[in-house]
């Protein structure tokens, strides 16, 4: 089965809509990533400030091959051209991991 990979990150209220669009610009960025299944970026309703990123993989193994190469190429590296890094949107990541041990799919 699957594992399940939750970065939780906190981000003030004033920064929420950076990250939203880092990760709109971002699209596709991993979608083309050996063993990937689904993502989700969740956003809080209520009672806190951290949102949750969520990724889904066929093994741990196709996890670790996207964080050593195409996610640390594009999190590690400089800024824009010529320019500074952006100042970080959220603060205090946390991983989460887990195995999928059951799903379902809403009937036809």
């Amino acid at each position: 089965m699957s594992i399940v990979k939750i970065n939780v990150l906190t981000v003030p209220a004033e920064q929420r809509e950076v990250l939203e669009q880092r990760f709109a610009s971002r699209a596709g960025a991993v979608e083309g990533s050996d063993g990937f299944e689904w993502f989700e970026l969740l956003r809080p309703v209520e009672g806190t400030d951290q949102y949750l990123v969520y990724t889904r993989w066929r093994s741990e193994e196709d996890f670790q091959a996207w964080m050593n190469g195409s996610m640390k190429a594009a999190h590690g590296g400089g800024g824009a051209e010529g320019g500074e890094r952006p100042r970080p949107a959220a603060s205090g990541s946390t991983l989460w991991s887990f195995e999928v041990v059951q799903q379902a799919s809403p009937k036809s």
